[in-house]
């Protein structure tokens, strides 16, 4: 059972805030799928009104911080150590089909390292979370990697360029390599929870190019946390570039190589 700090106390208290917004929200979208006008605006307001409550409530429990997020962008505070990274709602296009898979993902981020994340599963009620050496867990259950050692035997997550973004080429041929080297390949459509599926064991591996720092931050944290790694696909910095694989340490740079052909 996880020892819960004060900061981890404030960050869940946060998420579990705005989570009851988007839970109530969630229960309009199945009425809007049907309207001529489509739920999209809804959505949009329903991802603005999570991140309004997790602005407020962290900056009420943490003056000073500041913030990255989704919608608001970059906001500086006085505090220049501590930075705030929130996705309030990973699984857009899931949360606007009324598809029970989505998030919340909040990280903390201190003199320019990842400390401590959080990733809330608001519908099925998974609360992923992980400080610094201190492990990770979901709900009180520790979470660790997988142990698969060999690709052919994997279950492997990735996310898939949509219309208008770049890339459909080159990542169909990674996806052809990936294909023909594993048992199995997963889309979700919520980068934080593939992450922290990751760090559950769920899945063994995980891929994407094309992410935010709020998409990646919380769960990388957790994913350290149960004894995972994270790097950028080419050798960069993937929360400049955007572009992650996940996995245990003999199948990371096993995914890794068949990515890169």
């Amino acid at each position: 059972m996880p020892q819960t700090s004060a900061l981890m106390t404030v960050m869940i208290a946060a998420v579990r805030k705005a989570g009851r917004a988007l839970a109530r929200d969630f229960g309009e979208v199945e009425n809007l799928q049907v309207s001529k006008k489509g739920p999209g605006d809804f959505v949009t307001a329903a991802d603005m009104r999570a991140e309004k409550i997790l602005f407020e409530e962290l900056s009420k429990a943490r003056p000073g911080y500041g913030f990255l997020m989704e919608e608001r962008g970059a906001v500086e505070g006085s505090d220049k150590t501590h930075r705030w990274i929130v996705d309030p709602l990973d699984g857009t296009l899931n949360f606007m089909h009324g598809q029970p898979h989505f998030a919340i993902s909040v990280a903390l981020e201190r003199e320019g390292e990842l400390v401590a994340g959080v990733v809330y599963d608001v519908v099925k009620n998974e609360l992923f979370q992980a400080e610094k050496g201190r492990a990770a867990f979901c709900n009180e259950r520790r979470l660790r990697v997988a142990s698969r050692t060999k690709l052919v035997e994997s279950v492997v997550a990735t996310g898939i360029p949509w219309a208008g973004r770049p890339g459909h080429g080159p990542y169909l041929n990674e996806l052809s390599r990936v294909m023909n080297a594993v048992a199995g390949v997963r889309r979700y459509g919520a980068a934080s929870l593939d992450l922290a599926w990751v760090a559950a064991g769920r899945f063994d591996a995980f891929w994407e190019r094309g992410l935010k720092p709020w998409d990646i931050a919380a769960g990388v944290v957790i994913l350290r946390e149960a004894g995972g790694f994270a790097q950028e696909i080419d050798g960069g910095d993937f929360m400049q570039t955007g572009a992650v694989v996940a996995g245990n340490e003999r199948l990371l740079p096993a995914l890794v190589t068949t990515l890169r052909g």
